[in-house]
């Protein structure tokens, strides 16, 4: 029997998901760089960690971050030199929910508000929606707050607005899984963060306008009026269309 991949830690879900060459050669098989394999990129030769702090942040061996990034440098050399597109997507992958001490961010926003929202109750179902003076915010990877509720037997028990810290697009499904949300209502998102929500099993309502409150009580009565098929209009880069790969990590709360 196969030994089960164990699932990398990645910190934030990337902006962009698909690079085209400028002589448009979209119809040549796209190169796939994975989520993991994007994460190791990132960490050693954006943020300079090497491979033992990466293996450190990442919550694997050293010797399979050398493999994974050994790998996305070989992928990253056939998109320069064939000029083929790029897609990142998939991959074995957990984002990051602040739960973790050794996560290596700096001053993690995710952390301070895991601890703050880690106590939830199994009967709790916590719904967040983009926020704006009591309106749906209908950017969600420019959204300043959430308004989070909390169901239990149907009916709203608490309420609260979260500020997100500035954080943006694919940052943002983290700061929902620190927030242990079960649910999102929101205006237009993209492809990217839709992946990214997936990937933390959050459920997604999206194309939702008008207010917070009303659309929260019509998705406890069963008739909230959303679009299955939502994109972001503000970002064409964004991987509209794509969709979440399997990587066998189950679920992510």
């Amino acid at each position: 029997m196969p030994r089960r991949v164990k699932c990398r830690k990645v910190c934030h879900y990337p902006q962009t998901l698909e690079f085209l060459p400028q002589n448009n050669n979209a119809e040549l098989e796209p190169i796939v760089l994975t989520v993991d394999e994007y994460e190791a990129i990132r960490l050693i030769d954006r943020r300079g960690m090497s491979q033992e702090q990466c293996a450190v942040f990442m919550q694997i061996a050293r010797t399979t971050v050398q493999r994974i990034y050994e790998t996305a440098r070989k992928k990253l050399a056939d998109f320069v030199v064939e000029g083929r597109p790029l897609r990142i997507e998939g991959g074995d992958f957990l984002l990051c929910n602040g739960s973790s001490t050794g996560c290596g961010c700096v001053d993690c926003f995710k952390q301070k508000l895991y601890e703050k929202y880690k106590e939830k109750g199994e009967d709790i179902m916590r719904i967040a929606v983009t926020y704006e003076n009591g309106e749906i915010f209908q950017h969600f990877g420019h959204t300043e707050k959430f308004k989070v509720y909390d169901v239990q037997d149907g009916k709203v028990v608490a309420s609260e607005v979260v500020d997100t810290n500035g954080q943006g697009h694919g940052a943002l499904a983290g700061v929902l899984t620190a927030l242990k949300a079960d649910v999102l209502i929101c205006g237009g998102i993209g492809g990217g963060a839709q992946m990214a929500l997936a990937a933390a099993g959050i459920k997604l309502y999206g194309g939702v306008s008008g207010s917070a409150d009303a659309a929260v009580e019509a998705l406890l009565a069963g008739n909230l009026d959303y679009n299955p098929a939502v994109k972001c209009n503000h970002h064409g880069e964004h991987g509209e269309g794509h969709t979440c790969g399997e990587h066998g990590c189950g679920g992510h709360h």
